[in-house]
This record gives C-alpha cells, structure tokens and sequence, in this order.
C-alpha cells in the first residue's frame, strides 16, 4: 500500500504500537519473495554460494553470538582483537605478506579501497610533500577508487586498457605516473571482465618511482591462491612481487561470508599507521578508529572468522576447484555457442560475453550488437537466470557478465541449454532504437543545470518514472538509452534513479 501523499511525515511513517515477532517475520520472509535468490546458482552476480550446507547457519549462529558486541574498543571487548587479527593474519599468510606486515578487517572492498587510498594520499603528503595528489588507474578498476578519489580529494589518472587483452597496460601506466601520484592501482582480477593485470610490471614501475601500489584483489584474493593449490598456473600478484605495497581481498567474496567482510593488507606497520584517525581534543572518550566505522557491532567478524575456520585449508582448496570446474564448462559451451564472444582470457572465476551480429549490407559481422544482448538479457531473466548486463565504456563493448561459484557447477549445463534458446527468441524482438536527435540533444546537456523536473522527465521517457517499484519488466530499452548517453548525465540521471527508490513517500 503506497503512502497517502498527503499525510504529515509523522502519520505516514510513525512506528506502530508494536508487533508480535512472529508477525514481523512473516513479513520479512515474504518482502524476500521479489528479491532475486541468493542461493541456488541461478543469480550470476552480487552472490557468492559456496553451496555447502549448514555454512549459513554457521555464519547465522556467530553473528548472533557477537551482535552486541561493540567493536570499537577492543580494550573492553579484547576477543574482538584477537578474532580480527587471527582474519589479518589468514589473509596475509596466504597472499605472501613478509614479516611486519599489517591489516584491518572492514565493511568490505569499498572501504578497504577507501581506506588504501586514504593511506596512500597520506602518506604522500608526509614522505614527498604532495598537496595535489593523483591516483594511477587502468580504465578496467573498480568504481570505488574514483569514489575514493573524489572523497578524498584526488584527481584520478585513467590509463586506457589493451583492447584485445582488457589488461592494463603496463608501458602506460608507467608513462602515467608523476611526482604528483600517490598511488598506482592493479586488479587482480578486474570485475568488468575477469582478467588479471600484469601486476609485476605496473608495481615493479611504482616501486621505481617510488610510488605506492595497490591490488585490488577484492574479488581474486581468496580465490587465486587457492586455483593456485588446485594446480591452476596463477601469475604472481601478490606481496611476493616487491612494488606491491597493499592488496584488499573480500572475505564475503570468494571466502564464502556473509556480505560485510573484507580485509586490507599492508606491507608494514609505518604505512598502516596513515589509515587510522586518531582524536583526543574533545571532552569525550579519546578516539582511535583504524577504519571509517566507528561502533559496529563484532557480528560480521565473529561470522566471516567461523566460516574461514569452519571451511579451511583443504575446504577451500576444493572449492576453488569447483570455481575453476563450472568456468571451464561455461567457457567451453560459449565458445561453441554461435554469435557469442568471450571478452579476453577469464581468469578468476569471472566470464564476461558480447553478443555479436551476423552481417547485413551496412554492417559487417563480428560486431557487438547492443539490443540483441539486453534482448538476450532480458530473455534468460524469463527463465530464471540474471546475467549481469555491462554497458559499452572507451571503446570497450558492452557485455554480460557472469560470477561462477561452486553453486554454478551443477547449473551450467541448464544454463547452456537455455542459452541458445533465449538468443532466438531475442532475435526475433524488434530491434531497440534510440532518436539520434535525441542523443544529440543529450550531448549539449549540462547535468549540473538539469532541474529536477527535467531529471524527471528524462528518467520517465527512459522508462524510469514512477511505478510501484520504479523499474519496467524488461530493461533492454532503458539500457540502450543509457548507453547511448554522455558518461556524467547517466550518472545524474542514475543518482537521482536510486534517489527515488530511497525516498519517503
């Protein structure tokens, strides 16, 4: 039931009296009925499913253990310190962390991101005297260093990519960095396509000017050490490789924990120290906070150190084993599979695919066809699968993209076979269009001017106004209108989007 609009704040959001617990479960399990599934490997994005039974009721069980518990002062609360230094020294045991190496459990790969470059800024301003800071990038890194950059206030430096490889380019992010850098960035893998950056070249040309370097590891820390055990030929990207001054690796990714638990890693103690905020000049408590976070509870720690402790050495071994399984299989099937192009060599457990279309008189084949792919999307959607639909960036083609998890194993043959069948389908659709007047139009805007009726107007013809949820049942035609628009009036358009999911009624 929607709001009544005209209600005061107070009526249309005031809590309630109180409820019975068993009925605000009951609704909670059903709000988590139009959610896609989070288990079962039929979500090929944003879920991570070891597919181990009891492994949820494990994490489920530790949370609650430790929901009270308040991590801010491990002096009162001392397990919380030695659960995340038992996490820390996990991680830098298996990425080759030498002695005096450092690191600090935190929300995820966003704020270890954040808190890498915060270190990096800092620590360039205290050794080189740096005030104007700039972050070396390939094109390929996660959003979350430009997200870092603009918090933190440095000016990012994209170094386009190999077209062919989608790696970094090492001869160019070396040309790239400056007496202004404070820190150069490799992925280990990327999450766009699934490839691993020639991160010995690119820290081995920090390290000579004396730069910072950081992997971003994230989604292949936990994952490529142990392809590595499973006899996978993994080229080195961690702390073995000298230049490497910092690796952020998710523990919620390939380490099987629930959502809010990634690590940062620093070579020494001396670099760690510029990630922390410390403040004693108020009447309060003195303050000393390693992360962004203040108070948090210790529950996703207490459950991402079960799970680790629950699935071992051995556990994840084997379950890289299966990572390395279902992508062979889903490689194999794309690859025999007409029109569709595999994007680069996969690495890491991520496949990113185009669609291609087949030659007519003014267009030669081999090219990637955008309706045909958000067609496609949409139609293995239909089915039961959500494949990941990536817009088309630099020059770089646009794609889907696919997470595998050993939950995958046992669905890729089912996928494959609807695979082929929904690309019939979609080429029987009509094509998706845009106005080239439009998108003309769109390229004299100015997104700072735009008011907010315009955005309104703009998100509406684009098939984002209002409704019950905000989003139609088919997103091909939004998304060929998006990837047609210039880069900074998506994102205004995105941001007031998300605006108005988040908004009272």
């Amino acid at each position: 039931m929607q709001p009544d609009p005209t209600a005061s704040t107070e009526e249309a959001h005031a809590l309630p009296a109180g409820r019975p617990a068993a009925e605000i479960l009951t609704e909670l399990k059903a709000l988590r009925t139009a959610d896609a599934p989070t288990r079962g490997g039929r979500t090929f994005a944003y879920v991570y499913d070891a597919g181990r039974e009891g492994l949820d009721e494990l994490a489920a069980e530790a949370y609650a253990a430790y929901a009270t518990v308040n991590g801010l002062d491990p002096t009162v609360f001392p397990s919380v310190a030695r659960l995340e230094n038992d996490l820390v020294g996990a991680a830098a045991a298996l990425l080759g962390a030498p002695p005096g190496a450092q690191g600090t459990f935190t929300s995820g790969g966003t704020e270890s991101i954040l808190l890498a470059v915060k270190t990096a800024r800092d620590h360039a301003r205290s050794t080189r005297g740096v005030t104007d800071p700039q972050l070396v990038l390939p094109s390929t890194a996660h959003a979350a260093f430009h997200k870092a950059a603009a918090y933190l206030g440095l000016e990012p430096v994209v170094v386009p990519v190999d077209p062919v490889t989608y790696k970094a380019n090492p001869t160019a992010m070396a040309a790239a960095i400056t007496p202004r850098t404070a820190l150069v960035v490799a992925s280990a893998p990327s999450y766009a396509h699934g490839v691993i950056d020639p991160v010995a070249r690119i820290a081995e040309a920090a390290a000579e000017h004396e730069v910072l370097c950081h992997v971003d590891a994230c989604i292949g820390g936990w994952l490529l050490p142990y392809l590595r055990r499973a006899g996978r030929t993994v080229e080195p990207f961690d702390f073995s490789l000298p230049g490497v001054t910092s690796i952020s690796v998710d523990l919620h990714k390939y380490g099987y924990a629930d959502k809010g638990a990634s690590v940062v890693l620093y070579r020494n103690a001396e670099l760690r120290r510029h990630q922390y905020f410390a403040h004693a000049g108020w009447p309060g408590y003195p303050v000393v906070n390693p992360t962004v976070q203040g108070t948090k509870s210790a529950g996703l720690l207490a459950q991402a150190w079960a799970v680790l402790q629950h699935i071992g050495e051995d556990g994840y071994t084997s379950l890289a084993a299966r990572v390395a399984e279902a992508s062979d299989h889903l490689l194999e099937g794309l690859r025999t599979t007409p029109d569709i192009h595999i994007l680069g060599e996969p690495e890491a457990g991520l496949v990113a695919f185009t669609v291609l279309t087949s030659a007519t008189p003014d267009r030669p084949s081999g090219t990637p066809d955008l309706s045909l792919l958000l067609h496609l999307a949409d139609e293995m959607r239909v089915r039961g699968w959500y494949l990941q639909p990536q817009l088309s960036f630099d020059g770089l083609p646009p794609n889907l993209h696919l997470t595998l998890t050993p939950a995958t194993v046992d669905r890729v043959e089912a996928l494959l076979t609807d695979l082929p069948e929904a690309l019939t389908t979609a080429r029987t659709l009509p094509p998706v269009t845009v106005d080239p007047a439009l998108t003309d139009l769109a390229a004299t805007l100015d997104p700072d001017t735009l008011t907010p009726e315009d955005v309104a107007g703009i998100l509406a013809f684009a098939g984002l106004g209002e409704g019950s949820d905000g989003l139609p049942e088919r997103m091909a035609p939004v998304l060929f209108l998006l990837d047609a628009l210039p880069g900074r009036l998506k994102e205004r358009l995105l941001t007031e989007f998300v605006g108005s999911v988040f908004r009272l009624g």
